[in-house]
């Protein structure tokens, strides 16, 4: 394995296995459908054996439309928060369902949909989300309609509709409240319907979930209604699947004792520093602390601090984790760090590189 350059993505696929194992559990025992959101996780080349295990993808432009519907298969839902006149075409002819963001959309767009199944993006008003900008339900949102009279106005017109109000959400107890304040309000809408989407941002993947709890919970809602529900997990389905590997290029002390990798916040695992939150590294454990630093020339550019058991020298490696959702991404070439490649471990240990990004890479980026 250290025979890789670093930077580089490692999936481990046996770890993303155990998420895909909680997620047949849900599929068998709630009869819940679960499409992967693409807009946490696009890396199609472990969609072999993702597709196995879910029923296809959830989108949120005509791209990863067309990469789900082209890489995944099975369903492919397209979503956006708003189409344009020049793309409603292609994005219909790439997907199973399609689910506009408001009902002016709906009315501008409904004649190209031909015979596919339409929904709406409802807005509760209600969220489970840490950051207001990750908030849907946030004052002036433009995410989805609230109004149960302006839906009812349009039911007729509608397959399904697709809620998604949860966010980093590990507690049961708070999503089954989200939902019943979803019924109260919404009940009329839901029993016209076929089918409703409740989004992501459901931790039921993560150790310890009462997955039994929330299989009857989702079985009852379904029934209820007499809809087919599905989850849309993003990080859900990949968490703690892949590290980020990285190599120390230089250390020193300012006040504290620093190690510069050759790898970015910024430009690899970018909602570290959208969100201010710190990596996870390694074992972090032992007596010397470091303040692990990126390369750019960002002054903030910096992944968090961690312990090692012996002080880290130039040439030493460290795995990042977590490093699978947001990331692949939203990767970019800010200051022209190279991009890391992307490498997969097998179930015997074995390691491959799928992708690796070069020079070529970086000026076809640009103009």
């Amino acid at each position: 394995m250290h025979t890789i350059p670093t930077p580089y993505y490692l999936i481990d696929k046996p770890a993303l296995q155990r998420n895909l194992d909680a997620i047949d559990y849900v599929r068998e025992h709630s009869g819940a459908k679960v499409l992967l959101a693409l807009k946490c996780f696009a890396t199609w080349s472990v969609f072999d054996l993702m597709r196995r295990h879910m029923d296809g993808t959830t989108s949120s432009s005509l791209y990863e439309v067309k990469l789900g519907h082209l890489k995944f298969g099975g369903e492919t839902h397209a979503y956006s928060v708003a189409y344009a006149d020049h793309e409603i075409e292609e994005v219909i002819a790439h997907c199973d369902k399609i689910i506009f963001n408001s009902i002016s959309q709906l009315e501008r767009y409904e004649s190209f949909a031909q015979d596919k199944p339409i929904g709406l993006r409802l807005n509760p008003g209600v969220s489970c989300a840490g950051f207001d900008l990750a908030d849907p339900a946030r004052e002036f949102s433009r995410l989805g309609e609230s109004d149960p009279e302006r839906i009812l106005g349009i039911v007729d017109q509608l397959d399904g509709v697709m809620i998604h109000n949860n966010c980093e959400n590990d507690d049961l107890g708070r999503f089954d409240e989200l939902l019943a304040q979803v019924e109260q309000r919404y009940g009329d809408v839901l029993k016209r319907l076929k089918w409703v989407s409740l989004g992501g941002g459901i931790s039921f993947t993560a150790p310890g979930y009462p997955l039994d709890a929330f299989c009857e919970r989702l079985r009852s809602f379904a029934q209820k209604y007499d809809v087919q529900v599905y989850l849309e997990p993003g990080e859900a389905a990949v968490s703690h699947s892949a590290t980020l590997e990285v190599s120390v290029l230089d250390v020193g002390y300012n006040g504290k004792h620093l190690a510069v990798v050759d790898a970015s916040t910024e430009a690899h695992m970018l909602d570290l520093l959208i969100y201010r939150e710190t990596a996870l590294l390694g074992a972090d454990t032992g007596d010397h602390e470091y303040m692990i630093c990126g390369k750019t020339c960002l002054a903030g550019d910096i992944f968090g601090e961690g312990r090692f058991a012996t002080p880290l020298q130039i040439g030493d490696r460290i795995s990042i984790s977590d490093a699978a959702g947001y990331t692949m991404v939203k990767k970019n070439w800010f200051n022209g760090v190279n991009m890391p490649s992307i490498a997969l471990k097998e179930a015997d240990g074995s390691v491959r590189v799928v992708r690796q990004f070069s020079f070529d890479d970086y000026v076809n980026s640009l103009s």
